[in-house]
């Protein structure tokens, strides 16, 4: 079972530019970091995010913490890479440097 989740993270990050793991949906996000992360993304105008609701599957929300051996969600991924969580993405966002990441994706 571990190894079909893996696999299904495993396509949803290297099938979309940008994917977001967060708590909620980007309308309704369930916790402050999701929220902070989704007002990331919308500030650098993203257009093409794929998010997924971890809240909606639990071995997803397992699944995608020992995927990326990162304990914490949210957690954004470009071009099938971990970027990392809020916190990662607000001091990535503060330098520009998240900026070009998701430049160089278009």
């Amino acid at each position: 079972m571990a190894t079909e989740i893996q696999n299904r993270i495993h396509e949803q990050v290297t099938t979309h530019p940008v994917v977001l793991y967060m708590k909620g949906t980007p309308q309704f996000p369930q916790c402050g970091f999701s929220a902070k992360a989704v007002g990331i993304l919308n500030s650098l105008d993203v257009k093409e995010l794929f998010t997924v609701d971890v809240l909606q599957d639990a071995e997803i929300r397992q699944g995608i913490k020992d995927y990326a051996n990162w304990p914490t969600i949210p957690q954004l991924y470009i071009k099938g890479e971990f970027i990392g969580g809020s916190d990662i993405m607000a001091e990535m966002y503060q330098s520009g440097e998240l900026k070009q990441l998701l430049e160089k994706q278009d």
